[in-house]
């Protein structure tokens, strides 16, 4: 089994600095949805890992969440793609959890789920925790330039500076199917 891991504000989903707070709110970054699909025809299963600190700020509450979880899913699956899972952290930046991102819970516990070694694993993100998180749990962390992608290149560490960078999704898995 093959699987590929996105964050999903800012690679996905339209980022917003005041949350995505209701089903409303979601919006497909353009040929998103597309990458999804082409993934899940090729056989790729696709999970998404995603902080949602708006829970613990009490901007939203689970149900809204699996809300708007579900209507993305729809989406996908509406041009023939499959969001297999999606993980989310409901805590806070202050909680010190393991599954809030740069942490690599979320990744690990994908990688059970999934059965899948995370060597092979390519985890698609837009910011510096996304890649950090990627790199704890061993996956082949790629960053996109959509969301917050464009700052997070100015800020790449030592240990990043070889990590592919894609104008977005669409982008990213065109390079992850190349032959």
């Amino acid at each position: 089994m093959k699987l590929v891991i996105l964050d999903r504000d800012g690679v996905v989903n339209e980022d917003s600095k005041d949350y995505i707070r209701s089903p409303n709110e979601i919006r497909p970054i353009p040929g998103s949805l597309e990458a999804i699909a082409r993934l899940t025809q090729a056989g790729i299963h696709v999970a998404i890992a995603t902080n949602q600190s708006g829970l613990a700020r009490g901007l939203f509450d689970v149900d809204t969440l699996n809300r708007m979880h579900s209507l993305l899913c729809s989406r996908a699956a509406a041009l023939g793609g499959r969001i297999d899972l999606i993980a989310f952290c409901p805590h806070g930046p202050d909680a010190r959890c393991q599954c809030r991102k740069p942490e690599p819970g979320l990744l690990l516990s994908l990688a059970r789920r999934f059965a899948v070694p995370l060597a092979s694993t390519a985890f698609i993100g837009d910011s510096l925790r996304d890649l950090e998180a990627a790199e704890r749990a061993g996956c082949q962390p790629l960053l996109v330039t959509t969301g917050n992608g464009a700052r997070a290149v100015q800020s790449l560490p030592p240990s990043l500076q070889d990590v592919p960078v894609l104008a977005d999704l669409r982008a990213a898995v065109d390079a992850l199917l190349a032959p």
